[in-house]
């Protein structure tokens, strides 16, 4: 059956696409028309589009005492004291509140598995079982209804990269083809079975599904790239997934790692050798991120094996509750460097929100093709059927998505775009030539259950191809959002405004935030049953404590919650030194949450490196032992009193 739905903005011929004057326009040019200074510093750049979130505003304008009433959806609480900034090597919560730390890298992930040794001569095969390293997006699927629900689960997350100078005993020394194993092993997913009881509290149970997807998985591909594809051909059969960084959750019940800075482990010593435009439109080069895997491993040499690389960059399907099944990259979603894939649903049909997590790249939205259900009653995958579209802005507070599909505007085989596999194994490309709107690293997507607006996080960025503010540049990011029109998550125009542009008052006026709650870079958005948005920071290892740089009052990075109707911020936490905080979910009834603190104790130059001699320079956080070395975990977050988390 069709939807029939009112336009805020009237779609224009797929053919003029690429001729719109407006095509490919920085979101900060676009956010600088859209609002003048005066109205960010006198409202916060939120009163967009004639009240578009009638009810829904920001900060400043929650401040200020003038919300307007009557909102749509449920009314959060912030019912909590918050905590101050910290630049201290621990980590902060509210008072009432207590954390236990669980699964850090190194644990395995079944009881009887190779335990974890301090000095970080673990082997390739022993980091195999073994939870990874620097975690990252998860989430918890109870085993059982009701309370039985609430105590037992698996937890599933994501290994976004490693740091090699604490994953070997002697760091970034020579690689070796061992060296490599371990790393890639380190990355991926681990699934876990966790029980909590009244005496011990959360812990790792024995399991069958328990198990690690790694870089070295066999996997294989569906959608319009398929398992044959000429450009997937390499020297081995396809395996592994890698730099997963955020995630998603399907209504059927099974998870997505995405794949995000996978050009980071590609390089080559081969003389002469160039990126092709493909390539180079994704950052590989000879270098990658240093790792050097290429110098032992000829994998990821892409000279000797280019067409390698062409296997990353995509969302990958894992049925947690089944150890038997073959991880899918699911090609009907684009490859970018995906941060994360939100999903929701809109009259039966799923609905995927992904953002490129590039300075200057593009938001992306994917809508099935009919139900998903009777696309499972097929044996159909319902994220092998629909269309993919990338997003544009519009200076007047509308926008709308352009459907990334051959043979419509641009995309046609006389442009020289083969056929739909083409264009989606070229998406970044196929965006810039359809005129997306160049965004500011766009990072986790949420979409608030009270009312379905959705919400994107933007860390920050340089304005040099697209700063996502009308700040430029932007070293300190923000979080805009958007309603489809008529509340329709499958439509094809929306309204959007900014919900607060993040930073220190002490240096940048134009921010939302005040002394009380200033923050920079953020990353991670989720929204609970309650529609509280809980935001996660990511301040950059250079930039962390650093007054050069305005984040010197900002201290470690750390997560918030935010009551999208009033724009209340409160402080929920910090971390220890050189973390990230990230990864954010709660059991079912909400009396458990589960945070990743990602990567204690790396390079900043605020506090240090940590050497082979001295791993633990930056923080030797959560073991403190004198003979150990900092290590990503997660935190099992409780109130003392057993109630909702946040209320």
């Amino acid at each position: 059956m069709s939807v029939q739905r009112r336009p805020v903005f009237p779609a224009s011929d797929p053919d003029e696409v690429s001729s719109n004057p407006s095509a490919n326009r920085p979101f900060h040019e676009v956010a600088a028309a859209r609002f003048s200074r005066r109205s960010v510093l006198a409202s916060g750049a939120v009163a967009a589009a004639a009240g578009f979130l009638t009810g829904s505003t920001g900060p400043a304008q929650a401040a200020a005492g003038t919300a307007p009433p009557g909102a749509p959806g449920r009314r959060p609480t912030l019912g909590f004291t918050p905590v101050p900034t910290s630049d201290a090597d621990r980590l902060t919560l509210p008072e009432g509140y207590e954390a236990q730390v669980i699964i850090p890298w190194g644990t395995p992930v079944r009881p009887g598995g190779p335990a974890w040794r301090k000095d970080a001569a673990n082997s390739a095969a022993e980091q195999a079982q073994q939870v990874g390293m620097n975690h990252d997006g998860m989430h918890f699927f109870p085993l059982g209804k009701g309370p039985e629900g609430n105590r037992r689960g698996l937890l599933v997350l994501n290994h976004e990269y490693i740091d090699q100078q604490l994953l070997f005993p002697d760091g970034d020394a020579e690689m070796t083809r061992e060296k490599v194993a371990k790393a890639t092993a380190a990355h991926g997913v681990s699934i876990v079975e966790l029980v909590h009881t009244e005496r011990h509290g959360w812990q790792v149970a024995d399991s069958p599904r328990a198990r690690r997807v790694t870089a070295d998985t066999p996997v294989t591909f569906s959608g319009p790239v398929g398992p044959r594809h000429p450009a997937l051909q390499a020297a081995d059969p396809p395996r592994g997934t890698i730099n997963n960084c955020s995630h998603g959750v399907t209504p059927w019940g099974t998870y997505l790692a995405c794949e995000e800075n996978f050009n980071a482990y590609f390089g080559t010593e081969h003389p002469g050798w160039e990126p092709n435009g493909l390539q180079a439109r994704y950052g590989i080069d000879r270098e990658g991120f240093g790792y050097r895997w290429h110098e032992a491993d000829p994998r990821f040499d892409i000279a000797v094996n280019p067409h390698e690389a062409n296997r990353f960059g995509w969302v990958v399907e894992i049925d947690p509750m089944d150890p038997d099944a073959v991880p899918v990259k699911r090609t009907a979603l684009g490859r970018i460097k995906h941060e994360g894939c939100v999903t929701t649903e809109a009259h039966g049909r799923i609905v995927a929100y992904t953002g490129d997590d590039q300075d200057g790249d593009y938001l992306y939205k994917f809508v099935g093709d009919g139900s998903w259900r009777a696309h499972r009653a097929r044996g159909r995958s319902p994220l092998d059927h629909g269309t993919l579209y990338v997003a544009r802005f519009e200076d007047d507070g509308t926008g709308r998505w352009l459907p990334l599909t051959h043979g419509t505007g641009p995309l046609t085989r006389e442009a020289g775009w083969t056929d739909q596999a083409d264009v989606l194994l070229r998406t970044r490309e196929a965006a810039d030539a359809l005129g997306a709107t160049p965004m500011d690293r766009p990072e986790w997507i949420a979409v608030n259950p009270g009312n379905q607006d959705v919400y994107c996080s933007l860390t920050g960025g340089s304005g040099r191809g697209g700063a996502a503010n009308p700040r430029t540049p932007n070293p300190y990011g923000h979080i805009i959002r958007w309603r489809e029109s008529d509340g329709d998550n499958t439509a094809t125009t929306f309204s959007w405004d900014i919900f607060l542009l993040a930073g220190d008052p002490a240096y940048d006026e134009r921010t939302d935030l005040t002394d009380d709650t200033r923050f920079g870079s953020p990353d991670g958005l989720w929204f609970d049953p309650d529609s509280r948005l809980w935001i996660l920071t990511d301040v950059s290892n250079s930039s962390q404590n650093l007054p050069e740089k305005g984040y010197d009052r900002i201290g470690n990075n750390q997560m918030l919650a935010a009551d999208p109707h009033t724009g209340e911020i409160r402080r929920f936490l910090t971390g220890p030194r050189g973390c990230e905080i990230t990864g954010v979910i709660t059991t079912p009834d909400q009396r458990t949450m589960f945070v990743n603190v990602q990567h204690p104790g790396e390079a900043t130059p605020a506090w240090g490196e940590p050497t082979p001699e001295n791993p633990r320079a930056v923080s030797n956080w959560p073991d403190f032992d004198p003979d150990g070395r900092p290590r990503s975990a997660t935190v099992a977050i409780r109130r003392t009193d057993g109630g909702v988390i946040g209320a």
